[in-house]
């Protein structure tokens, strides 16, 4: 029988398997390696453009910097300035509210009624005064209601009073509160 040394072959074929793996390891690391680089290259790339982007709008903020201080001067000074018209509007209105006020009450106050004494503490105004009767009284009670410079008017109280040259008065105290009124120039600029 014939013997046949098979240890060479299978010698060849263990160091070809061990070459061919050797070779597939090597791609893999190659291909892993180039892989790697790639997403390297993109990552440096891209935090390069933000770091230049971040240096432009640093550039544009210190460049800008003046005008941005500047907008907040005219901030500054248009709110103090819209501040100074709401005081100005205060003491316009505070000046003729008063005044359109007494007109109106002067107004609807009939003949024969006197007021003695107004006090004002907020919207509320309390009047007491003397009238010759009753019926007076009632009068200027209706015409305060019918006004609209006045709210909510009432009756306190009245009462026989001290006669004077002979004629017996009537003491009264009303109260009601004064109404916002609508600002007269922008009606008539309207």
């Amino acid at each position: 029988m014939l013997e046949i040394n098979l240890l060479p072959i299978r010698e060849a074929r263990r160091r070809a398997g061990l070459r061919k793996q050797a070779v597939q390891l090597s791609v893999g690391l190659a291909l892993t390696v180039a892989c790697i680089g790639t997403v390297h290259f993109h990552i440096t790339r891209d935090i390069a453009e933000s770091r230049a982007r971040i240096a432009q709008m640093q550039s544009d903020i210190d460049r800008l910097k003046p005008q941005i201080e500047q907008v907040a001067v005219f901030r500054k000074k248009k709110a103090a300035l819209t501040e100074k018209i709401r005081v100005i509007d205060g003491l316009v209105e505070a000046r003729t509210g008063p005044v359109k006020l007494l007109g109106e009450l002067a107004s609807r106050t009939p003949e024969r009624l006197w007021l003695t004494e107004l006090q004002s503490q907020g919207t509320a105004i309390t009047m007491e005064g003397l009238s010759l009767d009753n019926d007076l009284v009632a009068d200027f009670l209706t015409q305060l209601q019918e006004s609209s410079y006045f709210t909510a008017v009432d009756l306190n109280r009245t009462k026989l009073g001290n006669a004077v040259d002979g004629l017996k008065l009537v003491e009264f105290s009303i109260r009601a509160n004064v109404a916002n009124q609508p600002d007269e120039s922008a009606a008539e600029a309207g």
